[in-house]
Parts: C-alpha cells; structure tokens; sequence
C-alpha cells in the first residue's frame, strides 16, 4: 500500500491492516526518546581521525543499519584489532564528554510520556551501554514513566537480532499483538519484526533515508502514538 503523507500529530499506518488497541510500548532509547545517535557517530568520527582515518558517514549508516558501525570502516581499512581496541575506548570517553556537555533532549518527549502514560505501560530496550544511560538519565524525567530499563548488558544478542525485543516481552509477560515497538532505524525495525511486534518509526533526522520496510506505522513525534494505541488509525 502507498504511505499517505503524514500531516502533523496524525500517525500515519503504513499497511491497511486493523492492528488493535495496544497494551504495552516498547521505546529505543537513542533517536527515539533522546537525540544522541549523531554524538555517537561525531564520537566515532573523531575517534579515527585520531589514528588518520575518515569515517564515512553514508556508510556508517549503512553498516548500522546491519548491526555494525564505526570499526567496519577501520577494518575494511586494514586497522588492527588491538587498534581498534583502544579506539573505541576513545570513542567512548568523547561519546560520555558529548552526553555530558551537548543539548540531547527531543522537544516534547516528556509530555508525550506523561500523556501515553494515561493508556499503556511502557519500558526502554536500548543497545545502549549502562553507564552511557546512566549519564544521560541523571537530570532527566523520562525514566519515571517506565516499568523497566533492558541496556545492552540485559540480553545476548544485539538488535537486528528479534532478542532485545522478545526479552522485553516476557518481562512484561504480554503478547505480541497487545504491543508496539516505537523506532527510528532499520536495525531496530528489523529486530521488532523478527519479534514479531508491531513497529512504529518515528521521524529521526539522522536515519531518515533507511529503509523501513515492514514497519506498521510511520510518525514525527510521539505524541502521535496516542491514536496507535488506542486502535484509531
């Protein structure tokens, strides 16, 4: 079915199908309820021209959109391992210098939360490390209107892999069809799907060209997800 052109604060359903008044949310965390994503990619950046390197951002994208990122390009480059090793520790310590120090919130996340609050229960399932989340989380509201956190060291297996999602599930103990995945990329999408959960994708500057294929909706903000759950899209 051709996407209809969304107009503001109406969520747009990609497919004709009927998906039911939802329960649970499901959030990612970076892109989504923060705008971290383009810190984490400048971090990288200036973590390779450390060692002479330029990272290409199209294909950085591109190699996250699969579950890869920054040391694609090192490797492709002939860099050695323990380089890279040491690198994405850099990388790490600019990417906490950022969190600490840039302007990371999304206007209107906090309101959309509180709202949605009214009708679902909601959780994060992030590939975020714990201590990055920590950081971001220190001076900020989001965290009261959930029921849980996974970070990346709650599951095995990162996103695209269906697992972060499935986990988020049984936490809640809730089926598949009462619950949403909100998104912003084609790895997390392709994760929720594999999952077998609705996604929604929300408009996110830094990944807008991937492709979101299979995706149950499409929105600009979040607080668009209202007439999601409540079944009247």
């Amino acid at each position: 079915m051709q996407e209809r052109l969304a107009t503001a604060h109406m969520a747009v359903a990609v497919t004709g199908e009927d998906h039911g008044v939802k329960e649970y949310v499901l959030f990612d965390h970076d892109g989504v309820l923060v705008d971290t994503e383009r810190w984490y990619y400048e971090a990288g950046e200036r973590a390779l021209a450390d060692i002479g390197l330029t990272l290409d951002k199209d294909q950085y994208l591109r190699d996250m959109s699969q579950g890869g990122g920054t040391w694609a390009q090192a490797r492709a480059a002939g860099v050695d391992e323990e380089t890279i090793s040491r690198q994405r520790s850099v990388r790490d310590d600019y990417y906490q210098e950022y969190l600490r120090t840039e302007a990371i919130e999304i206007e209107g996340v906090v309101e959309a939360l509180a709202e949605l609050s009214r009708y679902v229960r909601m959780a994060i399932v992030t590939t975020a490390k714990r201590v990055d989340f920590e950081i971001i989380h220190e001076k900020r509201r989001i965290r009261q209107f959930m029921d849980f956190v996974l970070v990346r060291e709650d599951y095995m297996l990162a996103k695209p892999h269906p697992e972060p999602y499935l986990t988020g599930l049984k936490r809640f103990g809730a089926d598949r069809a009462e619950t949403l995945v909100v998104e912003d990329s084609a790895r997390g999408l392709r994760s929720a799907v594999a999952a077998g959960i609705d996604c929604a994708i929300v408009r996110n500057e830094f990944t807008k060209a991937q492709d979101f294929t299979g995706a149950s909706y499409r929105i600009d903000t979040l607080i668009e997800l209202k007439e999601i759950i409540r079944g009247l899209t």
